[in-house]
C-alpha cells in the first residue's frame, strides 16, 4: 500500500489591526511611514496618527516605490512601507529597483490576507500560489521573512530601528474587516504634514 502524504497544515494568520498597532507602537519617533490604499491606511491611522505618515488614497501599487524614494532621499531616517498584498502585487516590479538599490533604512511590510479587500474580497495571487518572500529574494532582497507570530513585531521593529539592511516582511493576516478608521482625505494637507515632518516648507 502506498502511503499518502498528510496535508500541510495552513500557516497561522494574525489579527491584522493588532499586529499593526503593536508594530507602530514600537517604531522610533523619527520613522517615516507610507501606507498603501485601503486597510493598511486604516490600520496605521487606527494605531495613532503620526506627523511622519503619508497615507495613499487610490494610488494602487505606489506604496513601495514612494517609500523607496523617501528612503533614498533621507538615509538618516527609518522608512517603512505598510501595504497589502493586492496593492503590492499591482506594482510588484518595484522590488527589482529596491533590490538594485537596497537602501538599508527601508522596510516593506505586506499585510497579506490573500484577498483583494477593497474590491469585494476576491482571492489574490498569494492565495493562488504566489510566494512573496521567494519573489523578494529573487529580486535580490536577502532580508525577506514571513511573519506568522505576533511576537515577531518586536524583532521587526528592531530591524527598522537598526537601519542595517533593506527588509521585506510578508505578514500573514486573517481576512477580516475591522471597523474602518479613515485618515484625512485632504491630499494637500497630507502632503504638507509629511513635508513638515521632513523639515520642509510648503510651496
Amino acid at each position: 500500500m502506498t502511503a499518502t502524504a498528510s496535508p500541510t497544515a495552513p500557516e497561522p494568520r494574525l489579527d491584522r489591526r493588532r499586529f499593526v498597532a503593536d508594530l507602530v507602537a514600537r517604531l522610533p519617533e523619527d520613522a517615516l511611514v507610507v501606507t498603501g490604499l485601503g486597510a493598511p491606511s486604516y490600520d496605521v491611522f487606527a494605531a495613532g496618527d503620526r506627523p511622519g505618515t503619508f497615507y495613499l488614497w487610490g494610488a494602487m501599487g505606489a506604496a513601495a516605490p514612494l517609500a523607496l524614494g523617501v528612503a533614498l532621499a533621507r538615509p538618516d531616517r527609518p522608512v517603512l512601507a505598510v501595504t497589502g498584498d493586492g496593492e503590492h502585487l499591482m506594482g510588484i516590479g518595484t522590488l527589482a529597483t529596491i533590490g538594485a538599490q537596497l537602501p538599508p533604512n527601508l522596510t516593506v511590510v505586506v499585510l497579506d490576507n490573500a484577498h483583494f479587500g477593497e474590491t469585494g474580497m476576491q482571492p489574490s495571487h498569494t492565495g493562488l500560489g504566489t510566494d512573496l518572500v521567494a519573489v523578494a529574494r529573487g529580486f535580490g532582497i536577502r532580508e525577506a521573512l514571513r511573519i506568522t507570530d505576533p511576537a515577531q513585531a518586536d524583532d521587526l521593529a528592531t530591524r527598522i530601528r537598526a537601519r542595517a539592511a533593506t527588509t521585506y516582511a510578508q505578514v500573514l493576516v486573517a481576512a477580516d474587516e475591522p471597523p474602518r478608521a479613515l485618515p484625512p482625505r485632504d491630499g494637500v494637507a497630507n502632503k504638507n504634514s509629511f513635508r513638515a515632518a521632513l523639515g520642509l516648507h510648503t510651496f
